[in-house]
């Protein structure tokens, strides 16, 4: 009985666990949240690449260790790294440079992982960000894009980048300025147009304008808008488009009389929403 009882407590031992032969055993042991900075510290020097990424990511893991893994062979590690809330301002500027690139086959292209990462990261130095947001890959634009830390300058010249996405990503930014929203709100690709409708700082003449876009799928989003004007909310309760409707019904600014109308309404979905909310 008490030999069961040692290898049972082995096999739940960390330090045990570590040293197993299996990487998995070892990825899931850096990875917990209870992983001591000793077995960390081990870890971080094991063979597999996908159990150094693993500590990589632990929010335990000393900045020691992630200074010593922003240096590590493999670039999904250095990642790691970078979208790790203990990284430093020091680490993040180096891995600003960082050009290691991963195949994205549904882009078809390279992509800049690390960089993509630290551009994310709330740590990372304006001066890096504004750095990073001039990055030939607009994938790496994009991330620097939807980071709040990224300077007003930076943000006047993304809100004019070729590539939507880096459009898309500032106008959900919760720092990007008012005017930069408005100007965001009559993009020309329809997304961009919706985004800026559901950021709850655009201001309310851009979302006035943008009650009568020809897009519903930009009207839906702006329905869902908690800053929205009640009485605007009451006009769109009447659109075509039922997924329009449900987003109205939802929003709890809703006018008590245009749920009353949504909870007659002809499509089941749009009826379940108002009387939910009526009660």
């Amino acid at each position: 009985m008490s030999m069961l009882y040692e290898d049972k407590k082995k096999a739940d031992d960390p330090e045990e666990l570590a040293c197993s032969w299996d990487w998995h055993v070892r990825r899931k042991v850096a990875w917990s949240s209870e992983a001591s900075e000793k077995i960390l510290e081990q870890l971080s020097r094991d063979s597999s690449q996908w159990v150094r990424e693993a500590v990589a990511g632990n929010a335990r893991t000393p900045v020691a260790v992630l200074a010593r893994l922003a240096g590590d062979s493999s670039g999904f590690v250095r990642a790691a790294v970078a979208l790790n809330g203990r990284a430093s301002a020091g680490i993040l500027d180096l891995l600003a440079g960082d050009e290691m690139t991963d195949y994205d086959s549904t882009l078809q292209k390279n992509r800049y992982l690390v960089k993509e990462a630290a551009a994310k990261s709330p740590h990372i130095d304006p001066s890096t960000l504004d750095f990073l947001a001039r990055d030939p890959d607009e994938h790496v634009r994009a991330a620097a894009a939807s980071n709040p830390r990224l300077p007003r300058q930076a943000m006047s010249r993304m809100a004019k980048d070729v590539f939507w996405e880096v459009r898309n990503n500032l106008a959900r930014n919760p720092s990007t300025p008012q005017d930069l929203l408005a100007y965001l709100s009559q993009d020309r690709i329809m997304d961009v147009r919706a985004t800026a409708a559901g950021n709850p700082s655009t201001p309310a003449e851009a979302l006035a304008v943008l009650a009568s876009d020809k897009s519903w799928e930009v009207r839906e989003a702006l329905a869902k808008n908690t800053h929205l004007d009640s009485q605007i909310l009451a006009d769109m309760g009447g659109h075509w488009s039922w997924m329009v409707r449900v987003a109205v019904a939802e929003n709890p600014h809703t006018p008590p009389e245009t749920l009353k109308r949504l909870a007659e309404d002809p499509d089941q979905s749009v009826q379940k929403a108002a009387r939910s909310r009526i009660g």
